[in-house]
């Protein structure tokens, strides 16, 4: 998998590159935190389909 991944920052407005930050394998697939380096921005991704917002809940 790759440490950068294009998406949508809510905070920038814009696209942005976010940074793969943790990983780890679950019962439901792959957790990935990826982090946005401009604004700090964090979301969780589950298994490349459900995207959580991460600067919500202490993840």
């Amino acid at each position: 998998m790759s440490l950068e991944l294009e998406h949508e920052c809510p905070r920038c407005e814009g696209k942005q590159t976010f940074w793969r930050t943790a990983s780890m394998e679950l019962h439901l697939g792959e957790k990935t935190k990826w982090r946005c380096p401009e604004c700090d921005y964090g979301f969780i991704r589950i298994n490349d389909e459900a995207d959580i917002d991460s600067s919500r809940i202490d993840a």
